[in-house]
């Protein structure tokens, strides 16, 4: 396994202390291999690390909205089989198929390393994004209890952030999302792609179920925090269907999302193997389609991806949400204070 090539850029970390260009992000003899024997774990090795830098730069060629991330996990047993981050397990010389779900590198020393950072005079309070990469809340999670101590960092430092997950692990840290949400902006914007649960259970077979993905968007809303949908992916040929659409629309709609965005199934290389042998296995009939609507690379056409959004839209204005931006942040705002005045007679009644 590969530890000592991933190096930190003094440039893009926001750690202004961590030294050299050529530093490591974590040295091989700071790496203790763990595994568990019970049955939510069973299989499953954990890679506990000390790393040396936690706020990441994303590329300046990266598609994505935002500019920082954190990223406590690296591997995740939601065992998605079309996720695009398995291509990071080749980084450590990692396998990206099966070893991407079962091998989970764990930044033990995450939230003390954030809370570091975030006070450097180097840092300048930018939005951090989180489960941009693997999942936050994943199974993990339960164990080791980063983002307790990530989420009050952050709320101490009153730095914006916001969350993607398909975890309702995140509902055992809602007063701590609640609290930040009193000082800083805070986004939560939970993945659902899709509201089938026959392709759920093999495309998706570590995550909790769709429904239940949509009870945390609806709890998250009834206390307070907004929560939109990332409708992601939409699988072609497997989830595209308008009666589809439709069902998994109305689903987010009766959760009470504040909006919902569509994403179209990318396949980069990494996910593009291990989805392709999915795919042989479960429905070898799709196999030319597939073939054929990736051609060009990791994305379907653009064709596709504008009918899928517009379908999307559609139904969202008839269903009453938008599509606003994924994660969109906001904070709750205090009660205005009701203005003395005086009182008058009144009946007085048991509330």
């Amino acid at each position: 396994m590969r530890w000592d090539n991933l190096t930190v850029d003094p440039g893009n970390s926001g750690d202004p202390g961590h030294g050299r260009a050529d530093a490591a992000l974590f040295g091989a003899d700071a790496v203790t291999t763990r595994t568990f024997d019970t049955p939510e774990f069973r299989g499953i090795t954990f890679h506990e690390i000390r790393a040396r830098s936690i706020i990441n730069r994303v590329p300046g060629a990266s598609r994505m909205p935002f500019e920082w991330t954190v990223n406590p996990y690296r591997g995740c047993t939601h065992a998605c089989v079309y996720c695009f981050a398995r291509k990071t397990h080749s980084y450590l010389d990692l396998d990206t198929g099966i070893g991407f779900d079962t091998q989970i590198v764990v930044k033990v020393n995450a939230p003390e390393l954030l809370r570091r950072q975030l006070a450097s005079r180097r840092w300048h309070g930018e939005h951090i994004a989180m489960g941009t990469n693997v999942d936050c809340y994943q199974r993990a999670e339960g164990r080791y209890r980063l983002m307790p101590g990530i989420l009050t960092a952050l709320r101490d430092h009153a730095n914006p952030f916001s969350i993607l997950t398909k975890g309702t692990l995140i509902l055992r840290d809602l007063d701590l999302l609640t609290q930040a949400a009193e000082v800083t902006d805070v986004g939560v914007c939970v993945s659902v792609g899709f509201t089938d649960t026959e392709l759920w259970r093999t495309v998706e077979p570590g995550t909790p179920a769709p429904e239940r993905r949509l009870d945390v968007v609806r709890t998250l809303g009834e206390h307070g925090i907004g929560c939109g949908v990332l409708m992601a992916p939409v699988i072609p040929f497997l989830s595209d269907r308008p009666a589809q659409l439709r069902a998994t629309v109305r689903a987010v709609a009766a959760a009470g999302a504040t909006s919902v965005t569509p994403l179209v199934l990318h396949l980069r290389p990494g996910a593009r193997e291990w989805f392709m042998a999915w795919l042989e296995q479960h429905h070898p009939h799709l196999v030319r389609h597939y073939e054929r609507l990736y051609a060009e690379g990791a994305y379907a056409p653009k064709w596709y991806q504008r009918r899928i959004t517009r379908q999307v839209h559609e139904l969202a204005r008839e269903y009453g949400i938008g599509p606003a931006r994924a994660g969109t942040a906001r904070r709750i705002q205090p009660a205005e204070p009701t203005p003395p005045s005086m009182p008058e007679p009144t009946q007085l009644t048991l509330i």
